[in-house]
């Protein structure tokens, strides 16, 4: 691992801890040449699916791609950054549980507005605006009340149960 303040290659570990979801280990380092410190983050390499986008062509599965998608829509929002993390991560778990080698770009999409349905209903609209293309202002009121029924069905649920 290679300082990122002065680039030498020769450094130690201080101190290593397993992640909450226990899919990644934080290490602490020391450089032994300019003595700062620094954090890396190790994680198994899975093996993802390709991805087959709409147009037939294939690429490889691409987490910053994802991660980027989900940051732009809960740009100025109430939204971690672990809980986007988080949510990349749910979105490739349920890839390799699938075990294909290759899964459509769709699948990926409708996987990553659920994640945000969740996290933030302005950040879901966002995305959902980009990805499904609205091509007009009624596709986009559609969008939006149906969203409005589920969160007042949600709402009517939690009033069920805690009675």
């Amino acid at each position: 691992m290679k300082c990122p303040f002065c680039h030498n290659v020769r450094n130690h570990v201080i101190d290593s801890r397993l992640s909450k979801d226990a899919h990644t280990i934080r290490r602490r380092r020391a450089c032994e040449k300019c003595g700062r410190r620094f954090t890396t983050y190790e994680r198994v390499e899975e093996v993802l699916p390709v991805v087959v986008k709409k147009d037939g062509r294939r690429e490889a599965y691409d987490r910053q791609k994802v991660l980027a998608g989900l940051k732009k829509a809960c740009e100025k929002r109430p939204v971690s950054t672990a809980a986007i993390e988080q949510a990349v991560d749910r979105i490739e778990l349920q890839l390799q549980e699938r075990g294909e080698k290759e899964v459509p770009s769709t699948l990926i999409g409708e996987a990553a507005m659920r994640e945000l349905h969740r996290l933030d209903q302005v950040a879901y609209v966002r995305f959902a605006s980009v990805y499904r293309e609205f091509k007009d202002v009624d596709e986009f009121m559609r969008e939006l009340q149906r969203l409005m029924k589920d969160r007042h069905k949600g709402r009517v649920k939690r009033r069920q149960r805690g009675s």
